[in-house]
């Protein structure tokens, strides 16, 4: 009989591998068929109810929903460690929504909605670490949870806003009401990856930091009039436009190493032609890569708004949402899975520390835990663009299930050493301290 306690970690990666490839052909066309069924954030009924099913048949148990669409089950170790009351908790994650890309070929032509973004390619991915962390769970010092996460994707503002306004949700982000509901409570540290676009030769990045921001939505009220008879309104629209001029005048003082982005949109611009506007309204993001940088960019935006607002005889009523926080990957994690990619793929190219440009709420989880979004490639065309495609399906669904496998047994194998380490190093914070945090950010703290 075979002594699970001695099982070598080598050996217990080659076992989950082995169970990934048994499953490729499955995993491939689950991803397919995700990507064929596009639904935007908080809407993911049908890709949830689909995941729910893979993931059940792969050894997931216990699947609770979670965020409306979300999912979180569980695939538990069959050891303890040491010190039982330490066993940790490693969640692998992957995403359900879609993003408004109504020119991409796999469209939804209702809604616009489509997998511009590689969150289909995510969902197999989490299927495909099951099926080989579900090959070893016996020889774990701890137990791994497998998380369907909705609302990635920051859009539809005023929607989401109508539903935390109505007690829907608490949050716009997806992780961040996991968050709310206490779905991180009893996890330790988090993982999943992200597509990676038009690379020369294959490769894996790890480490790389994204720009956290806060959501703005804006709204300046006038005085109707007859368009003929200007002096007798309070035109709205002119002190929205001269609004963003200003903020365009504050672009020189910003500091490059803070890589602010302030990009406001007018979604409102009056009514008719034919009359003075005067409800107009904006949305903006301030993007930066610190929350002391967003925190500093958003009260000069506000004086902004209000000053313009001021010279032309205008209100302005602003209100701040809270978007997502900056991204920072935790290193011992990030080395662990750039390791085992190259144990996986010996050709692929692993690198480190590669800025990513945009946004993400899992930078709200690496606030939270000890936590990796590490970048594959496989994809080709631009990310949210009309182009955007699988150009290799083992890149795409296979590769970075194992390599999250292996990882997670690096993880919880020998007494789960590493991830008390890990967890040791950058214990997990409430929820409650995440709430007051993001109400810091916002008031300007």
């Amino acid at each position: 009989m075979v002594d699970k306690s001695k099982m070598n970690k080598d050996d217990l990666k080659a076992l989950a591998c082995a169970a990934i490839d048994e499953k490729h052909n499955e995993l491939v066309m689950f991803g397919k068929a995700g990507t064929a069924c596009p639904e935007l954030g908080y809407a993911e009924h049908k890709t949830s109810a689909a995941t729910k099913k893979q993931l059940e048949l792969l050894g997931v148990s216990d699947i609770r929903q979670t965020a409306i669409t979300g999912l979180k089950g569980w695939i538990r170790g069959g050891l303890n460690p040491h010190n039982e009351l330490t066993r940790p908790t490693v969640m692998v994650m992957g995403e359900l929504d879609a993003v408004i890309c109504p020119n991409h070929p796999m469209a939804d032509p209702n809604t616009g909605a489509a997998h511009a973004c590689g969150h289909a390619a995510q969902l197999a991915v989490l299927c495909g670490c099951a099926a080989g962390i579900s090959a070893v769970s016996g020889y774990l010092y701890g137990d791994v949870s497998f998380a369907a996460v909705p609302a990635e994707e920051y859009l539809q503002i005023e929607q989401r806003e109508a539903m935390r306004s109505a007690g829907t949700i608490a949050w716009l982000g997806g992780k961040q009401q996991m968050i709310s509901e206490g779905a991180f409570d009893d996890i330790d540290i988090a993982m999943m990856v992200h597509a990676e676009t038009n690379t020369p030769a294959p490769r894996v990045i790890t480490g790389g930091t994204s720009l956290g921001f806060i959501g703005k939505k804006i709204r300046f009220i006038g005085k109707e009039s007859h368009a003929a008879r200007p002096w007798e309104g309070r035109n709205a629209l002119n002190a929205a436009s001269l609004a963003i001029s200003a903020i365009h005048a504050l672009r020189e003082t910003f500091r490059p190493d803070d890589c602010i982005r302030v990009h406001p949109i007018i979604t409102k611009g009056g009514d008719i032609v034919n009359t003075v506007p005067a409800d107009v309204r904006m949305e903006c993001h301030v993007r930066a890569a610190t929350p002391r940088a967003m925190s500093e960019t958003n009260t000069r935006v506000n004086a902004a708004l209000e000053g313009c607002a001021s010279a032309l005889g205008v209100n302005v009523q602003i209100t701040d949402i809270p978007g997502y926080y900056p991204l920072m990957q935790n290193e011992e994690l990030g080395r662990l899975f750039s390791v085992n990619a190259k144990k996986a793929a010996p050709e692929i190219i692993a690198e480190d520390g590669l800025p990513f440009a945009g946004s993400t709420d899992m930078g709200d989880i690496s606030w939270l835990l000890p936590a990796i979004q590490p970048s594959i490639s496989g994809f080709s065309g631009a990310l949210h663009s009309a182009d955007f495609d699988v150009s290799d399906e083992y890149m795409a669904y296979i590769l970075p299930a194992k390599i999250l496998a292996m990882t997670t047994i690096d993880l919880l194998s020998n007494n789960a050493d590493v991830a008390l380490k890990i967890k040791e190093a950058y214990p997990r914070k409430t929820k409650e301290a995440f709430a007051h945090m993001w109400g810091r950010i916002n008031a300007g703290k």
